[in-house]
């Protein structure tokens, strides 16, 4: 299994976005993790529309939008719009989760549903068949930086199993806390798309630092 880095940009030098897309660009890194807060389904305000569409009219890379919003229904066609490959929204926001699959689809792009630690597996496992990825949350969402919460891992491994008892090649993405020593812990347990921030932005040499994020794990 294929293993994938998104690196999100939260972490970034905001300041100097489009160098360090350049740095994202030349560091094998597969996917620009953009993650938009709207200050009420967390508690964090970020970026928006009008920040993806720069970053979508200077790099040609896999634009992996993660909505943090109270609706992300109301706003699929615009951040499709806007440029973004995938759209991941929670399944415990307000809108109702089939049709907002269904309309990211219709966009022509890619749609997964998100989870919070604290949501079971099982409450996701039913919309696999319509999604291109699951993203399980291994800290809660709102802020870079933290601590990965080890118990998360039971439900990537949940989500793993049931795309494989599906014969599903649908994707697993974890978000929060990925570095060196936890990601060999989430892609044993199933996760094939790794986000990670700090980690990135923070080493001496991301390339060398996004190649061991993609080591396969032998069981």
């Amino acid at each position: 299994m294929q293993n994938l880095v998104s690196a999100s940009v939260l972490s970034a030098d905001m300041l100097n976005l489009e160098s360090e897309i350049r740095r994202l660009e030349n560091s094998g890194i597969d996917m620009l993790h953009f993650d938009v807060m709207d200050g009420v389904f967390v508690d964090n305000i970020t970026y928006g529309l009008p920040i993806l569409e720069r970053v979508r009219s200077t790099t040609k890379m896999f634009l992996d939008v993660h909505l943090m919003i109270t609706d992300p229904r109301r706003y699929i066609e615009k951040f499709a719009a806007a440029g973004a490959d995938l759209i991941s929204f929670h399944l415990e926001s307000q809108s109702d989760t089939a049709d907002t699959i269904k309309a990211i689809k219709s966009c022509g792009i890619k749609a997964a549903v998100a989870i919070k630690p604290a949501t079971p597996a099982e409450e996701v496992l039913r919309y696999i068949p319509d999604l291109d990825m699951v993203l399980v949350m291994t800290v809660e969402p709102g802020f870079g930086g933290q601590s990965f919460i080890a118990e998360t891992t039971d439900k990537v491994r949940a989500v793993r199993n049931k795309i494989t008892e599906l014969g599903l090649d649908t994707l697993v993405q974890v978000d929060g806390g990925i570095n060196d020593k936890t990601a060999p812990i989430v892609k044993k347990a199933g996760a094939n798309v790794l986000v990670s921030g700090s980690y990135l932005f923070n080493s001496k040499d991301m390339a060398v630092s996004a190649a061991g994020l993609k080591e396969e794990i032998i069981c």
